[in-house]
C-alpha cells in the first residue's frame, strides 16, 4: 500500500523487508512479485480491525468493480501456521471480494505479532480517513493499554501529533448516549470535546438534547457548556489605590483648581492635569510658572 507523506511509517517500514511466506497451504498460484492466489475462506478478519462499521452501499460498489476488473491491489495477511490468514490491510477489498463471489483473491503473507496486526489496521485506516473518531479512540487506547505504548509512541506510528492523540483518547470518557451521536453524525467532533467538559455523564447527555434540539454550532455548544459548568468571565480587578495616592491627587486639584490625576509606581509616575479651554490653560501656566 502506497504510504502518503506524513501518515506514520506505512506498511512496509512496519515491517522491514515484508517477510514473505512463500508458498504455503491454501495458495493456488504465484502473482510474481510475492502476490498469491488464496482462498478467501482461509482468510480471517483481523481481530485487531479498529474500524467496525462498513457502508453496505459502497461494498456493493466497490463488488461491482470487482467483478468488471478483480481484485487490483493485493490484501496483506499474517499465516496463522494452520493453512489459514489473518487479514492486516484490505478488509473492504475481501469483504466486497466475498459480494463478488470470488474464490480466491490476492494476497502478500507476511509475518505480524499482534501489536503490529492493531497498528498495521489502524495506519491503513488513518490513512484513508476511514474511522470515526471512536474508533480511533479505541485503536488508541488498546495500543496504550494493551502493549505499553506511550501517547508519544502512538503518536509517531499513525503521523499525529501527542496532543491529537490524547484529545482523542479522551472522547472515551463521554457518555453513551454522546457517543452515538458522534458515531451517528448528529455532532462533530467539535460539539463532543464541547461536552467532555461538563463532568457527568447526565450533565453531558443533558447539554447534547440541547445543542441538538437548537442546531447549535461548536462554539455556541462551548459557550453553553461553560453556562451549565458555572464558568463566569473572569473580571480584570481593578488595581487598588492608597490613601497616599488619593490625597496628593486632592492636593494638586485644590491647588490647581482643576481634575489632575496620579499614576504612581514604584519607578516613580505621571501626573495629568486636565483643562477645559483656554483661559484655563492660561490660568495653570500661571500658576505653575
Amino acid at each position: 500500500m502506497a504510504q502518503r507523506k506524513g501518515l506514520g511509517k506505512g506498511l512496509d517500514a512496519l515491517i522491514p523487508g515484508g517477510k514473505s511466506t512463500g508458498s504455503a497451504s491454501g495458495f493456488v498460484s504465484s502473482g510474481g512479485a510475492g502476490v498469491q492466489q488464496v482462498a478467501v475462506e482461509l482468510i480471517q478478519r483481523n481481530p485487531r480491525q479498529p474500524r467496525l462499521k462498513f457502508q453496505e452501499e459502497e461494498l456493493l460498489e466497490l463488488a461491482a468493480s470487482i467483478r468488471e476488473h478483480g481484485v487490483i491491489q493485493p490484501l496483506i495477511v499474517s499465516p496463522n501456521g494452520d493453512g489459514s490468514f489473518i487479514l492486516i490491510a484490505g478488509e473492504r477489498r475481501w469483504q466486497a471480494s466475498q459480494r463478488a463471489g470470488l474464490k480466491t483473491v490476492p494476497v502478500i503473507a507476511r509475518h505480524a505479532s499482534n501489536q503490529e496486526l492493531l497498528e498495521l489496521a489502524l495506519i491503513e485506516n488513518v490513512q484513508r480517513a476511514d474511522l470515526n473518531a471512536l474508533e480511533e479512540a479505541e485503536a488508541y487506547r488498546q495500543l496504550v493499554e494493551d502493549f505499553g505504548l506511550s501517547h508519544e509512541s502512538v503518536a509517531k506510528r499513525v503521523g499525529k501529533s501527542r496532543v491529537a492523540v490524547t484529545n482523542t483518547l479522551r472522547l472515551l470518557g463521554l457518555a453513551d448516549v454522546v457517543k452515538q451521536a458522534l458515531v451517528d453524525g448528529r455532532i462533530t467532533e467539535g460539539h463532543a470535546r464541547a461536552l467532555l467538559m461538563l463532568s457527568t455523564q447526565k450533565a453531558q447527555a443533558s447539554a447534547l438534547q440541547t445543542l441538538l434540539n437548537l442546531s447549535l454550532s461548536v462554539r455556541q455548544a462551548e459557550e453553553l457548556v461553560r453556562k451549565l459548568a458555572g464558568h463566569k468571565p473572569i473580571k480584570a480587578k481593578k488595581p487598588i489605590r492608597s490613601a497616599d495616592v488619593s490625597d496628593v491627587e486632592k492636593r494638586l486639584q485644590h491647588s490647581l483648581g482643576t481634575k489632575v490625576a496620579l499614576k504612581h509606581g514604584k519607578k516613580g509616575g505621571t501626573v495629568t492635569i486636565y483643562y477645559y479651554s483656554g483661559e484655563e490653560l492660561d490660568a495653570l501656566l500661571d500658576k505653575l510658572t
